[in-house]
């Protein structure tokens, strides 16, 4: 247990209430645990804090045994983006395979089961679902991470995963409100824009909210996007109109309301991280989110001391950030108290959490049946006899999903054919270099948002072109016209979406 050699003010209390930050480290760093004890309520992790199961269930001990109610957040999306799995890929689908499938059970079992394995390590705290609805194909952030492009399905499918998610003792956390989906720019890198009306808005991009609400979400996290027919001068994660005119008094919601990563450039380049942290909180926001790039004391530091400042500089009201920072610590009473109830988790030994083939519970992997069902097959599967050549074709990874997670079917295709050689190709290469490294084998082509990517359909043109026994297997947003001998959209690219495709191409199973 840390020792404090004097006692923080109140103010300065409420103003390390509200923050969630990250560190660097698998292990809590000493001005982490020192800050818990300064008031500190919240700490977000990344893929770069967690190893193995029994070391991320440690480490939250040690966050525990500083503050018995800490918040402990996580990104875990299920999908493309995890960082409970980062270095191996989910052992779930992610929304868009859900919401193909649309069975809103099997939604509310699969975030139920993530849910638990979140808790078993001492994670209190989903940044998740995305209930964004995916209204522009070319959306380069969202994708995937949606349930789909219909407001009704992702309301269902959002109300279903808040329902499973909180079952297990997580809160969640519904995101990007009011709706990051009809954006052609990623918020990590610029400011996006969305200009259509109000009607719209309210019958798309808000449709999903509201059934969160009803589902109970405990939290909701702010999209850095800018709506002009909401507020045409400040994105919504600054916008009183938005966040507290709208989501609070119109929408009704009264859980907590956390920002998107406050040094993402939608805010820092435009705002700076102590202005923008400032604004956010008098706009409504009652925690921010920073750590996925600046994970160090001196930004915790920064932002404590702007909202000291803005305080006793009459910028921000005293009593908005002592409200912010009450509901944060009601959320973290609540999550304790939820933890209590269902009793503390079972240890995490080596080895032994569950992973891809079981669960928690035993018998079939919930993930895997997911993806299992969320195959779709174009055309005439004549199963592999022999191990083939697997080209994958990569573009850069948004920041959201990131570039060390493993995806694709050439381990799962190795598993059932031996031998199988794979090799992965860039926007500079060409066909002929794919079917030379092919040489005979029958080439198995992987791509992830084939219609987004010019360079990629060139380039599976001529594959296709010379060997029309190619296979192909999409990992993204199932939009350009199928194509391959068969087709095989799995609607995701984690690997147990590469593990179901790789049992449709062979006619077995791993």
């Amino acid at each position: 247990m840390t020792t404090l050699t004097h006692r923080p003010d109140t103010l300065t209390r409420d103003a390390l209430a509200v923050l969630q930050p990250g560190f660097h480290g698998t292990t809590a760093p000493d001005w982490l645990l020192r800050r818990i004890g300064e008031g500190l309520t919240s700490v977000g992790l990344f893929g770069r804090n967690i190893h193995t199961p029994a070391q991320l269930a440690a480490l939250t001990a040690q966050l525990r045994a500083e503050r018995d109610d800490i918040l402990v957040a996580i990104d875990e999306e299920g999908g493309d983006v995890t960082r409970l799995e980062v270095r191996e890929g989910s052992s779930f689908p992610g929304n868009y395979a859900l919401g193909s499938v649309d069975d809103v059970e099997l939604t509310r079992a699969v975030a139920r089961e993530l849910g638990s394995r979140l808790a078993a390590c001492g994670v209190n705290l989903n940044w998740a679902p995305s209930a964004d609805v995916n209204s522009d194909v070319n959306n380069p952030v969202i994708g995937v991470r949606s349930f789909g492009a219909d407001p009704a399905l992702v309301a269902r499918h959002t109300a279903a995963y808040v329902e499973g998610l909180q079952s297990a003792g997580v809160a969640a956390c519904t995101k990007h409100f009011p709706g990051h989906g009809d954006t052609a720019v990623d918020s990590h890198l610029a400011l996006p824009r969305i200009d259509v009306g109000v009607d719209t808005l309210h019958a798309r991009e808000l449709a999903p909210f509201r059934s969160a609400i009803t589902a109970g979400s405990k939290s909701v996290m702010s999209a850095h996007i800018l709506l002009s027919a909401l507020d045409p001068d400040r994105p919504a994660t600054l916008s009183p109109r938005i966040l507290t005119g709208l989501l609070r008094e119109e929408l009704g919601f009264g859980g907590l309301i956390v920002t998107d990563g406050i040094e993402m450039q939608a805010i820092a380049s435009t705002y700076g991280i102590e202005r923008g942290s400032v604004l956010a909180i008098a706009a409504g926001v009652d925690a921010i989110c920073v750590g996925g790039g600046l994970a160090d004391e001196g930004t915790v530091l920064r932002l404590r001391d702007a909202l000291v400042d803005a305080v006793r500089e009459g910028e921000l009201p005293e009593e908005r950030l002592a409200d912010a920072a009450a509901r944060v610590r009601a959320l973290a009473d609540w999550a304790r108290r939820a933890r209590g109830a269902s009793g503390p988790g079972a240890a995490v030994q080596e080895g032994t959490a569950p992973g891809a083939g079981t669960s928690a519970a035993g018998g079939p992997d919930i993930g895997l049946v997911a993806a299992r069902r969320a195959v779709r097959v174009t055309g005439t599967v004549e199963p592999l006899q022999e191990a083939p050549y697997v080209a994958s074709f990569a573009a850069v990874a948004n920041i959201a999903v990131g570039d060390e997670t493993p995806w694709g079917v050439a381990a799962e295709l190795t598993a059932l054919l031996p031998g199988t050689e794979a090799g992965t190709y860039g926007s500079g290469s060409g066909a002929a270099e794919v079917l030379a490294a092919a040489g005979e084998r029958r080439i198995v082509a992987v791509v992830r948002d084939l219609h987004r990517h010019s360079w990629m359909a060139a380039v599976l043109d001529g594959i296709r072109e010379a060997r029309p026994d190619t296979a192909v297997v999409e990992m993204g947003v199932s939009h350009a016209e199928p194509a391959g001998s068969p087709h095989i959209a799995t609607y995701g690219a984690a690997p147990v979406c590469g593990r179901a495709a790789a049992e449709v191409l062979t006619g077995r199973s791993v």
